[in-house]
């Protein structure tokens, strides 16, 4: 097996082979000659030891040894487009990457202005940021596709090094009209025998509220899931619920759509976000000073990590 001799016009090629289940059809898509690609791919074959494609008359399939390299060559030509950008950043000024993945509570209360008075400061860093679930930010920041994320304080952490980014407090959001809607405050309890509206059942609010109702004996009435805090608003104002939600998240939707909220009682409504990392001591410079941002961004009796 001689692997120095792959090169990676042969991977692409073997990629787009693959992805079209055809010689002829990733020949077209590379921009060679049907035959300078056969030759590729036999080059291929030869380097590893092993035939790459089951060849038949409608076209190639991958053999075990092809699998194998598929996954391998997915890796290596990401890490190349992504080499492609970071040195295109560079030619342009950039001078750093922060891949920053947080859930939506974040996104939604806290992160536009704290981005955005880093971005003041540092314009030569870019951040891409991505909005998902607390689990599948802590999941992409365990394999290496996040620098750093945001998400809620139950989500099981998978070994990241974590600290306290922000707080928030979760309130009942009920229509004008509603049975509740002259309430100041009310325990959990009442609440459940209502309708609700939530988020996906994936999703760290969901799954609080869930866990919450257990003690109570009942099962939480959810009668429509949706993918956001302002769906959920607008099923609330349609009469279809009422819905628990973070108090600053939605304070300009209640306002628009009409809504009344009501404070909760019980003491689990105030939560905290965290910030995670693989390492701290290991950060790249770019992740360290938007870390660094972030946690400072809090104000005054914030707990900052020991900069490395």
């Amino acid at each position: 097996m001689n692997l120095h001799r792959l090169d990676l016009v042969s991977l692409s090629l073997f990629s787009l082979v693959v992805r079209t289940g055809s010689i002829s059809r990733g020949a077209e898509l590379a921009h060679l000659a049907v035959g300078a690609a056969s030759k590729r791919i036999s080059d291929l074959e030869a380097a590893v030891g092993a035939e790459l494609f089951d060849r038949h008359s409608r076209g190639v399939t991958l053999t075990p040894a092809g699998q194998a390299l598929q996954r391998h060559a997915q890796r290596i030509l990401s890490d190349v487009d992504q080499l492609a950008a970071d040195l295109s950043d560079h030619a342009k000024g950039v001078v750093g990457v922060v891949r920053l993945w947080a859930n939506t509570s974040a996104i939604t209360q806290f992160l536009p202005a704290d981005l955005a008075s880093f971005i003041a400061l540092h314009p030569g860093i870019r951040i891409e940021m991505h909005e998902h679930n607390s689990s599948d930010v802590v999941l992409a920041v365990a394999d290496g596709r996040a620098d750093l994320g945001l998400f809620a304080e139950r989500t099981p952490a998978l070994g990241l090094q974590t600290l306290p980014y922000r707080s928030d407090r979760l309130v009942l959001v009920v229509p004008q009209g509603h049975a509740l809607a002259q309430r100041e405050a009310i325990a959990f309890a009442e609440a459940a025998d209502f309708d609700f509206v939530s988020l996906a059942q994936d999703t760290s609010l969901a799954q609080r509220l869930a866990l919450e109702t257990r003690p109570l004996g009942k099962a939480l009435r959810i009668r429509i899931h949706v993918r956001s805090f302002d769906a959920m608003c607008q099923m609330v104002a349609a009469g279809l619920g009422v819905a628990v939600l973070p108090n600053a998240a939605v304070q300009p939707l209640v306002r628009a759509l009409g809504l009344r909220m009501v404070a909760i009682s019980d003491p689990w409504v105030e939560r905290q976000l965290l910030i995670g990392a693989r390492d701290w001591g290991v950060l790249p410079r770019p992740v360290r000073t938007l870390r660094d941002h972030l946690l400072g961004a809090r104000g005054p009796g914030g707990v900052t990590p020991d900069k490395p």
